[in-house]
């Protein structure tokens, strides 16, 4: 961390920075736990080279899920173009069946947040990657619209831009993205307010066994597709489903959608990460699009 950032933090905080030591923040940022002389810990997030978008993203994000007060999310203490300064959460030893209880009942009073319209004030970042959460005049009153132009055909044009598209994908998709209406059929709800990419490593369970949320990418749409997010990368356990079910029920055949809903993670993957994505892709276009 260079001298001027360090000074600003100690004025912003009234007090001198005792220790700095790195912590797992992931890969689009540098993380670290700010120590104070008084002992006062808080949690630091500086962004890697200038993409400053990303840290007033996961700020917005964070505020926009602060406010509806469903689930514990950290405080921010102060920001900037370049950082973002958090209350520091203590971790417990392990999630238990408690803890997880209590997310998924939680995650689904989430849910029960809405909004008048599919997307968000402005688009963010899911990891690094854009994210279109700016509709079409039709896609702000149409999920099907919304998710087949912002996220799948969004995606499917940076996959295109970055070599990964090959001509059988692109048939693919372009089949799919006629399709999603007729496969999402019937399953309307109000827009939800949703994390956007939560994943065993984008929450936390306190000392005091209480889940927190972290790294958003929030936007408000189906709730289908923040719940296909959390079982895409290992899942959670049987204990969130069976609480989170048990609070918002599903639409009926919600398993025969998650995969669609995968996709979109699986396509970003792809853009972000390469080819060793290319074959899960491949394989929920083709149980899609023909």
């Amino acid at each position: 961390m260079n001298p001027d950032l360090n000074s600003r933090l100690e004025e912003i905080l009234s007090e001198p920075v005792k220790s700095k030591i790195t912590v797992s923040g992931g890969c689009i940022a540098d993380s670290y736990k700010l120590v104070l002389n008084s002992g006062k810990i808080f949690f630091l997030k500086l962004a890697q080279g200038t993409n400053y978008g990303i840290i007033n993203s996961e700020a917005q994000g964070l505020e926009e899920l602060r406010k509806v007060a469903a689930i514990n999310v950290p405080k921010i203490v102060s920001k900037d173009t370049d950082f973002l300064l958090l209350e520091w959460i203590e971790e417990g030893n392990d999630s238990t069946e408690s803890s997880m209880e209590k997310l998924g009942s939680q995650f689904a009073e989430l849910h029960r947040f809405h909004g008048d319209r599919f997307g968000f004030k402005q688009d963010n970042f899911i990891g690094n990657t854009l994210q279109k959460n700016i509709p079409s005049a039709i896609g702000s009153d149409n999920w099907a619209t919304f998710y087949a132009e912002n996220r799948i055909k969004f995606q499917a044009e940076l996959a295109e831009k970055n070599g990964y598209a090959t001509p059988e994908i692109l048939t693919l998709l372009e089949r799919l993205i006629m399709k999603i209406p007729e496969l999402l059929s019937d399953t309307e709800e109000k827009p939800s307010l949703l994390h956007g990419d939560l994943w065993s490593g984008n929450y936390l369970i306190d000392v005091a066994g209480n889940p927190w949320l972290i790294d958003p990418a929030v936007y408000y749409g189906h709730r289908e597709a923040d719940l296909a997010m959390t079982s895409l990368f290992g899942g959670f356990s049987d204990t969130f489903y069976s609480a989170y079910k048990s609070a918002f029920p599903l639409v009926p055949d919600y398993a025969e959608r998650e995969p669609l809903y995968q996709l979109y993670h699986l396509m970003n993957h792809l853009n972000l990460f390469g080819k060793a994505y290319y074959g899960q892709v491949l394989s929920v276009l083709k149980r899609y699009a023909f």
